[in-house]
């Protein structure tokens, strides 16, 4: 039995931080950070049950096509993404009255959708770019057992020595996003590259503002790197965790972002909302065929 300390359930039956019930999950759940997108999500819904709001996570399940599917806001960083990943497998597969793990799991189909800044010549602002793979700079992983199997060590190991990375930081964790996902919201309208997800907007994407940072060229030294053909694309905030918790618990994972800053040239574009909702279309109509 799980203790109540560790899995915390609401008066009303629904879970700790997102305040849902295991009926109001849907096989197929998007992510984004911001919890006004919920809102531009679930527009395109057909059918829409009540939205539910708790701090920053706000979520609508809806019917699109004929599917139904939940789309949930996270907030910013893997810390969010711990909280989410970790009740939503919860409410799939754990049984809230026993407080017993489900002996049949059930696998959630887990995109998100977001914004990020590209490190690549290869990308312009304004491209969708898929995360074939993410790099882990948060640590996040590194605290579940399990992590080698799922996680690529050599990839790991040869970022490191080429950015001579510091004993101080978090070792980073590569994991591959779901083949079978990427197989399908993959079209021409995507690029695709690994992604960095940081542990923070400021200094941990070599961004100086007042303060100095540890490593003032991280950025071109992480341009300078391939591993096998791979080269670095973009940062965001949150793709490492859902790619390596989704990973261990048996979920399948995939990111799509806008690119909305170019980082080489130091240049954004905060007027995107028409390309977001581009976007959120492009991956509603992939996921429901």
């Amino acid at each position: 039995m799980i203790g109540s300390s560790e899995l915390i359930i609401n008066p009303d039956g629904s879970i700790y931080h997102l305040h849902l019930r295991p009926e109001q999950i849907a096989d197929h759940v998007l992510l984004v950070g911001d919890p006004g997108r919920v809102d531009l999500v679930a527009e395109h819904f057909q059918e829409k049950e009540p939205k539910i709001q708790s701090r920053e996570f706000a979520s609508v399940t809806g019917v699109y096509r004929g599917q139904r599917l939940t789309v949930i806001s996270t907030g910013i960083g893997t810390d969010n993404i711990d909280i989410v990943m970790n009740e939503l497998d919860a409410l799939v597969n754990i049984d809230f009255k026993a407080r017993e793990i489900r002996e049949e799991r059930r696998s959630l189909n887990i995109i998100r959708i977001g914004t990020t800044g590209a490190l690549s010549d290869d990308t312009d602002g304004n491209d969708f770019i898929i995360s074939k793979k993410a790099i882990g700079f948060d640590g996040l992983l590194n605290y579940y057992a399990g992590r080698e199997a799922i996680t690529d060590a050599d990839f790991e190991h040869q970022l490191k020595s080429h950015l001579n990375w510091s004993p101080l930081l978090a070792s980073p964790y590569v994991v591959d996003c779901s083949e079978t996902l990427f197989k399908k919201i993959d079209s021409k309208e995507f690029t695709s590259g690994v992604t960095i997800s940081a542990p923070g907007f400021y200094g941990p994407q070599g961004r100086i503002l007042r303060l100095e940072i540890l490593d003032p060229d991280i950025n071109q030294k992480i341009r300078s790197f391939s591993y096998n053909d791979h080269r670095i694309t973009n940062y965001e905030m949150e793709c490492s965790a859902i790619y390596g918790l989704s990973a261990l618990m048996g979920h399948e994972a995939l990111t799509a972002c806008l690119i909305i800053t170019d980082r080489i040239n130091k240049k954004a574009n905060t007027d995107y909302h028409s390309k977001m909702n581009k976007l959120i279309q492009l991956i509603l109509k992939r996921v429901t065929t």
